[in-house]
Parts: structure tokens; sequence; C-alpha cells
């Protein structure tokens, strides 16, 4: 198991800010997100109290596991232009520590969940951590250009965890939230990748583009999408969503498919189409279809759970013609 390289130690202490910065709370925020529509879709009585709690914890979960990258990751990271800024590769914060803040977070996100809701919950939880840190840090991003697909998983479990803390149960309908994340997922980082490729080059992870080529990686990000937009419209048909998140999913599937194809005709991550800068938005015209996708992507997924989250919470009528 490789260890955290040795990186500049910072002589000022580490800030609190900078252990912040190791939970990844951009990425928290839409796993809590994405948690809440799952806990709220699931129609049971439970207490607002063990509710926040519920959250709390699938929160807390997320943030062990961006400990635990930034732990593992530190080599990589201090490789490239879009992670040298986090706390343990700029020597905020050193390795050991981010290793000891994933370990006790890890521990009291899954006993407390269990013990304040179920163990369902609490399981899904401990496996969440355990694939993003283990299966998808240190074993397929290093290993395989399918990293992101197959790692995915982790992304796309919090709906479900939210679900199963609610009801004890994860029924048909909690797995098509996971599966509509788990979908999404693919073309929308690729979409990323195709513009920050240079980077994780530099950094020896076999990202698609990388090890297939940008022209391979524009084929399966439309592949990907052809098979992800007419998902997102099968909650409407099993009890799940109404007549506005129908409306919602069919319409913005339509922008998502002609960015997706766009994408494809582009020369998106060709020779010379890398980013000037870290921002991830700021690209040569070259990737501009990339970038596109990869906005838009964000919008559309968070349009379609916050449909969902209002229907459920207005108590609005679902088309459900098999629920």
């Amino acid at each position: 198991m490789a260890m955290s390289p040795a990186v500049p130690r910072s002589s000022a202490p580490p800030r609190w800010q900078d252990y912040v910065q190791l939970l990844k709370p951009r990425v928290m925020s839409l796993v809590i997100f994405t948690a809440i529509t799952g806990l709220i879709c699931a129609n049971a009585p439970i207490n607002p109290v063990l509710a926040g709690v519920a959250i709390f914890c699938i929160a807390v979960g997320a943030g062990a596991s961006a400990a635990f990258n930034m732990w593992y990751d530190a080599d990589i990271d201090a490789k490239m232009r879009r992670t040298r800024a986090r706390p343990v590769p700029a020597g905020k914060v050193q390795g050991a520590d981010a290793l000891a803040m994933g370990v006790v977070l890890s521990l009291f996100s899954v006993m407390l969940l269990g013990m304040t809701t179920n163990w369902l919950a609490a399981g899904l939880l401990a496996f969440t951590i355990f694939f993003y840190a283990v299966v998808y840090t240190m074993w397929l991003k290093r290993s395989t250009p399918q990293n992101i697909v197959i790692g995915g998983l982790a992304g796309a479990l919090p709906p479900v965890i939210g679900w199963a803390a609610a009801t004890g149960t994860a029924p048909l309908n909690a797995w098509l939230l996971c599966a509509i994340i788990f979908m999404w997922t693919p073309p929308h980082f690729w979409a990323l990748s195709l513009y920050t490729s240079e980077d994780y080059q530099k950094a020896g992870v076999p990202m698609m583009p990388v090890t297939a080529g940008a022209a391979s990686t524009r084929k399966q990000i439309l592949i990907y999408s052809l098979l992800f937009v007419p998902l997102c419209i099968v909650p409407a048909f099993t009890g799940l969503g109404g007549m506005t998140y129908l409306a919602v999913a069919a319409l913005g599937g339509l922008v998502f498919l002609m960015l997706a194809w766009r994408v494809f005709r582009s020369r998106a991550g060709e020779t010379g189409g890398q980013r000037n800068d870290d921002g991830l938005y700021d690209v040569k015209a070259s990737s501009k279809d990339a970038r596109n996708l990869f906005a838009f992507s964000i919008l559309y997924l968070t349009l379609l759970f916050a449909t969902l989250l209002a229907e459920h919470l207005l108590d609005l009528p679902a088309v459900g013609v098999f629920s």
C-alpha cells in the first residue's frame, strides 16, 4: 500500500479551515443533498431529530472518505494543478493526521447512524466509505480507465442510505436514485477529464483520455449519455416522480443529449486543447463543448433531485403506472 509522499511541511500550524478542506465540502454538499432526497422520497414517518442525525452521519462519512482519499492520493495530487493546493500536498496538514481523521470520522459516523436509526443504513454507509477509500482510491483509480465508472458507485449510494435510514429498507426506487447518479458520473467526469487530461497524464492516472485517447472518450460520453437520459425518465413511471419531474427529466435530457452530441463532434481533449489555468471552467476554444457538458451535467442532476424533493414535500401526485 502506497503511503503519502514527503511533502513540504508548513512552518505555520494547521488551521481549522485546512481540516475542513480535507472533508471536500463541495462534494459533501452533493452527498447531503442526494441523501436528503432519498430520505424524503421514502415517504416514511421519521423523527426530525433522528432525520437530522442521519444526514449528519452520512455527511461525516463522506468527509471521512475524502480524508482517506487526500491521505492516499497526496503524491498524485501534488502533480495536478486542480489538486496541488489541497491541504496534504500543500504541506498544511500531515498525511498521518488526514489518515487519523478518516479513521475516527468513519467509526463515529457508522456507529452513530446504526445506534440512532438502523444497521442497514449504517452498513451501507460503512460499505460506501470502504468502497471509496479502498476500492476506488487505492485500487481502481491507479489501475484502470474504468476507475470512474466502477468507483462512481460510492457517490451514488447516499440516497439509498438516506432511504434506508428512514425505513430500514432499500426498495427498487431507492436503487433507481442510485442508478441515476451512477450513470451520470461517467459523462460528467469524462467531460472534465477531456480538458484536464494533461494533469492526469503527468500524475500517471489512467483516466480514459490518457489511455484510450480523446476521440474514444468523446464516443464513450455519447454512449453513456444515451443510456443515462432515458434512465432519468423512469422514476416518473415507478411512482417516484410526477408530471413536473417528467417534464424536467425529458426537457433537461434533450439538452444533455444535445451537449453530449456536440462533445462527440468536437475536438475536445485533442492536443492543444487543455485549459490555461487552475480553474474548472476556463478552457481553450476546442474544449468549450466539454466544459459546457460538465457544467450542465451538475445543473441537470441538481434539477432532477430538487424536483423529486419538491414533489414529495408538497405531496404532488405521481405518474406511477407501475407504482
